[in-house]
């Protein structure tokens, strides 16, 4: 099978979910077909970038956008796009070089399917390609817009948001409606999206993890008193978590556990979390690997507010061996227990009554340490890329089906064609 993959950014180095999990599948299928990696970035050509990547996927085509905009300039660039339908989130990644290697390469019939790596790679794909494409959604994008327009309390922020969502609510539907097929991480992104198309134009991909490199040492020796937070410091839902962390649970955890700890672990953590660091909290910035330190970690907690997507932090949290904590919307989508092999709490008192009862006793902490490692198990990428290949592999079928039997008609001897 010849396979497609078309993504915005770069995806090297991993560092955010969603490339964590297209490098993961889309490594696998390239072990299994003839994959060609599209990858299209901003700022300076980048030479190095795209040699890696070609090594990582050969035979992967890069195209440079141009420089990156400095803030004075995106705002700008906002400016002149507020009429523009697409929401700036997506607009803003238009490419006509890009959109014309597409067409130039749907043309030439030169794949059996390709797939569309989010939204923002969709805005460069031509409207009628000529080959099955696919949507690969991450999350569904306006969900984590309509939580941002309903609780910001900035109100120009607010407004901006507000009109970002209706733009990406009308445009998420409108590209989930023109695509073929869409893949989703959970079952809960599946049912928001069965509301716009037939629920059998949508499959479900599960979140998977790599079990060998965050495979734990063993349950011996005491961790100290460290609670952890992973993730991406400049994403809002993540931001937003952490605020919420620290301004509504953290003072209840310390006052019952005054040895506890808090560090911070992600990239580019925007100055709202920055305020945060103190003789409590640790706010650690980007880390080469983030294994070491959840080996160091006692529990790791997930206090999501705005959901979306699946969370690659979590079964990484278990591969490695550590109790969680998470609230509801974190844990979404995933293969998780509330009591056997997490801990789901999405009140304020109950999140920190949960993290001090993990602290306070070492038993109870490892049996959910134990079970997380077998829990996860079965979540292995190669299991997930797997199931991935079956849903293209069927469509591209569909697809070479359709275009035999239209062969076969106009051939027939009744085909005013024959």
């Amino acid at each position: 099978m010849r396979i497609l993959w078309v993504k915005a950014n770069k995806i090297l180095p991993l560092h955010s979910g969603g490339d964590i999990r297209s490098y993961h599948i889309a490594r696998y299928l390239a072990l299994q077909h003839e994959l060609c990696f599209l990858s299209y970035y901003e700022g300076q050509c980048d030479p190095r970038y795209e040699e890696e990547l070609g090594e990582h996927f050969p035979g992967a085509c890069c195209i440079n956008t141009g420089s990156a905009k400095s803030t004075a300039a995106r705002v700008l660039d906002y400016l002149l796009r507020l009429a523009d339908h697409a929401p700036y989130a997506v607009s803003r990644f238009t490419c006509k070089a890009v959109r014309q290697k597409l067409e130039v390469w749907f043309q030439q019939n030169r794949f059996d399917v390709a797939v569309c790596d989010f939204l923002d790679a969709a805005v460069n794909f031509p409207s009628a390609p000529g080959i099955p494409c696919v949507l690969f959604q991450h999350n569904v994008e306006s969900e984590i817009w309509r939580r941002h327009a309903t609780t910001e309390k900035n109100p120009l922020k607010r407004s901006v948001y507000s009109l970002e969502l209706k733009k990406m609510a009308a445009y998420e539907r409108t590209t989930v409606e023109a695509f073929p097929h869409t893949i989703a991480v959970s079952e809960h992104d599946r049912e928001l999206m069965s509301a716009w198309i037939d629920p059998s134009r949508l499959s479900v991909v599960p979140t998977g993890v790599d079990l060998s490199e965050f495979k734990c040492d063993g349950f011996s020796g005491e961790p100290d008193p460290l609670v952890m937070f992973v993730g991406a410091m400049d994403w809002e839902p993540n931001i937003d978590a952490v605020q919420h962390f620290c301004h509504e649970i953290w003072p209840s955890v310390l006052a019952q556990f005054p040895q506890a700890r808090l560090r911070i672990v992600g990239r580019n953590p925007d100055r709202r979390v920055q305020r945060f660091s103190g003789p409590t909290i640790e706010i650690t910035g980007r880390v080469p690997t983030v294994i070491n330190h959840l080996r160091q970690a006692a529990v790791i907690v997930v206090p999501l507010r705005i959901g979306g997507g699946t969370r690659l932090k979590i079964y990484e949290a278990m591969a490695a061996g550590k109790a969680i904590v998470s609230t509801s919307v974190g844990a979404e989508g995933l293969d998780v227990h509330h009591g056997r092999d997490i801990i789901l709490a999405d009140s304020p008192r109950t999140f920190a009554d949960a993290v001090v009862m993990l602290l306070r006793e070492p038993e109870l902490r490892k049996r959910y340490e134990r079970a997380a490692v077998e829990s996860v198990a079965p979540h292995a990428w190669p299991a997930v890329g797997s199931r991935f290949q079956e849903v293209l592999e069927s469509i591209a079928a569909r697809n070479r089906i359709r275009l035999e039997y239209a062969t076969s008609e106009m051939q027939s001897p009744g085909s005013r064609l024959a």
